[in-house]
């Protein structure tokens, strides 16, 4: 996907709303030992602290990208917590959680500006103007070992393990822009830019992948 940010509009990231998931909240959960459970005192407070944060900072003609796990419950609960955002685009990249909405059940992905499991974005910013730019992300709600345009500088942006701030992988260009790791607010592209600027591109793996299959063929008798 290619996207052009006219003047003034911005670009979002976020990831594991969870709206309605009571088992993420403090006064509703059932599990004995969560390991990521936010402190609200109702499933109805967490609800709309969380659309009240993003309704704060995204504008009505910014642009959203939803790494997953919208929401619990069919279509009525998704579309309520859609209606209750003020931003026009939202894209949505599909969790594990989003089975609903992975099966388009009574038409839902239309409530979104796109679905996908996976999305090379491609962002040309401040169009038009001398500070014009360009970024290239990988954007999937699990976090991957490699991906496309990696080696060019493509940044993978992921959701799904609901990180606070200091537990975040601190090597390589991918981040984590789940709720969690953002005090539950979404963060702008200018700041993950700023984040990943003096990031070395650096595998998870020990060796690159072309690396590794030279060395296998050579074995080759």
């Amino acid at each position: 996907m290619k996207l052009n940010l006219n003047k003034g509009q911005r670009l979002w990231f976020t990831s594991d709303t969870h709206y309605n998931h009571a088992n993420i909240c403090s006064s509703t959960t059932q599990w004995l030992d969560p390991v990521t459970i936010r402190e609200f005192k109702s499933l109805e407070h967490m609800n709309a602290h969380l659309v009240g944060n993003i309704n704060e900072l995204v504008g009505q003609d910014d642009i959203l990208f939803h790494l997953g796990d919208w929401s619990f419950g069919g279509f009525e609960q998704i579309q309520k917590f859609r209606d209750q955002i003020v931003c026009k685009n939202i894209h949505l990249i599909l969790g594990n959680h989003d089975h609903h909405i992975a099966n388009n059940k009574e038409g839902v992905q239309s409530l979104f500006s796109s679905v996908n499991k996976y999305l090379d974005l491609i962002v040309k910013y401040n169009v038009g103007t001398p500070l014009q730019g360009e970024a290239r992300f990988a954007l999937m709600h699990f976090p991957i070992a490699s991906w496309d345009n990696m080696a060019r500088g493509a940044i993978h942006l992921h959701g799904h393990v609901h990180f606070n701030p200091s537990m975040r992988l601190q090597e390589g260009k991918m981040m984590d822009v789940g709720c969690e790791g953002n005090n539950l607010y979404p963060i702008d592209m200018s700041e993950v830019l700023s984040i990943m600027k003096n990031r070395p591109v650096k595998s998870l793996f020990s060796k690159d992948h072309h690396e590794i299959v030279e060395n296998y063929s050579n074995r080759l008798p």
